[in-house]
């Protein structure tokens, strides 16, 4: 899930858009913050508002006159009380008693040069219940002013809650929109894995008229143009194919006509050692393309096993001993060239080791969706130098053999190519004695 989120696209314009978002509310912020601390700005502010207090303070009177606090609140939506020696009045009943309220300097109205007005003097402040309180000395008198009034609710949210509801609005908007820009990209990456897997038919639909739209556009026909490349490349395979076997056969039917038996035998056997090249070297060609076609069809592996050893193992039946579960198993697979690569194992166990060194070990298996093949042998093994080279054509890992020891370096090279068409593996794995080599495919 973590490399899910690394690799989406949405997911980092998601978090490009929150950044911006985050960026954009403090630098609304501070933006205000700046305005408001500019010398005019603030001076003009704090002038109003002592000149709004002291006003206050003058109507009120000294002594504080009740009927006059009572036409303040008539006037202005605010509730007062008034507590001295011989008085203790409230507008409201249900105006809070001043042992409920922390009153204290309020950091918004300072000389820190941080704060948005000066400091009132003789003014503090509390809060309580949605209220703001603010209290004044008037001679012996405390006044207390509330805003709003007491009986009323605020309703609506503040300024920090709008501006961020207004920012996070305007985000997911940005975000959706982007979304729906970027929206071919899914089908497009979709259209490109069916044709990477060699699906050339494939075409990219719902094409828009964009940007978008002319690379999905060009892919599909680019597809057409890989499909009929191939196309070509199949023709000239086919091609080589036939224009070498032509001449092999040629000469294998004029090598009937020697009389010289051992010069014969000598020709025969070249001769099928270059048409066994030819043979490989197409069959290599078809599976090193990315894009091999294969044969898949649902083969049941006991039935393939016993088909190859028949065909191709009769003679050394009493060699190869085979291991297989007891519930069948099923796979999806090319079962021409899986055949293929289970015979070049065994060819190649069966070459190395003698019969006194005992059985050839062919095992099947299937785990975590995956068949698995192991041939194993107890011959003179391999060397790490030559384990290195395991899989490449033409390598003989044992560098005294010649063609009359048979095998031409190809058997390994093909099985690894049949392995990794299949999206499968082909490795050596490490024994005390002997070779053993395991394939992996998937089952489906």
């Amino acid at each position: 899930m973590p490399s899910y989120f690394a690799r989406s696209l949405g997911f980092r314009l998601l978090v490009i858009f929150l950044v911006l978002g985050g960026l954009f509310v403090f630098g609304t912020f501070k933006a205000i913050q700046v305005v408001y601390n500019s010398d005019s700005i603030r001076g003009l502010i704090s002038g109003h508002l002592s000149l709004h207090v002291n006003y206050v303070r003058e109507d009120i009177g000294d002594p504080p006159r009740i009927d006059r606090a009572i036409a303040i609140t008539e006037r202005v939506p605010v509730d007062i009380r008034i507590l001295g020696p011989d008085v203790d009045w409230a507008s409201n009943p249900a105006f809070p008693r001043l042992d409920q309220l922390e009153f204290a300097p309020s950091p918004r109205f300072s000389n820190d040069p941080d704060a948005w007005v000066d400091e009132l003097k003789g003014v503090e402040f509390a809060e309580l219940d949605d209220h703001d309180f603010l209290k004044m000395r008037q001679g012996a008198y405390d006044i207390v002013v509330s805003t709003p009034r007491i009986s009323d609710t605020p309703e609506g949210p503040d300024l920090v809650t709008l501006i961020l509801g207004m920012g996070l609005t305007s985000l997911l908007l940005g975000y959706m929109a982007v979304r729906w820009l970027f929206k071919p990209i899914r089908s497009i990456r979709q259209g490109a894995a069916h044709i990477g897997r060699g699906n050339f038919d494939y075409r990219i639909a719902n094409i828009r008229r964009d940007q978008l739209g002319d690379l999905a556009a060009d892919i599909n026909e680019l597809a057409g143009d890989v499909e009929s490349m191939l196309d070509a490349k199949r023709a000239l395979l086919l091609g080589i194919s036939h224009e070498l076997r032509t001449p092999l056969s040629r000469m294998r039917l004029t090598l009937e006509f020697l009389e010289d038996e051992k010069n014969k035998e000598n020709l025969r056997e070249e001769i099928v050692e270059m048409e066994k090249i030819v043979a490989s070297l197409l069959e290599a060609e078809r599976l090193t393309s990315r894009h091999v076609k294969l044969s898949r069809t649902r083969v049941v592996i006991s039935d393939l096993i016993a088909e190859l050893l028949d065909d191709f193992f009769s003679r050394d039946a009493d060699r190869i001993k085979v291991s297989l579960p007891e519930e069948a198993i099923r796979a999806n697979i090319d079962e021409a060239r899986i055949t293929l690569l289970l015979k070049n194992l065994l060819s190649n166990a069966l070459r190395y080791s003698q019969p006194s060194d005992g059985p050839v070990e062919l095992s099947v298996a299937a785990e975590d969706g995956e068949l698995i093949f192991t041939v194993r042998d107890h011959g003179p093994g391999l060397g790490e130098d030559q384990a290195e080279h395991i899989g490449e054509p033409f390598y003989r890992g044992d560098p005294s053999r010649t063609r009359d020891s048979g095998g031409t370096g190809l058997g390994l090279y093909l099985a690894s190519l049949v392995a990794k068409a299949h999206r499968g593996s082909l490795r050596l794995l490490e024994t005390d004695v002997g070779a053993c080599f395991q394939a992996r495919v998937p089952l489906d």
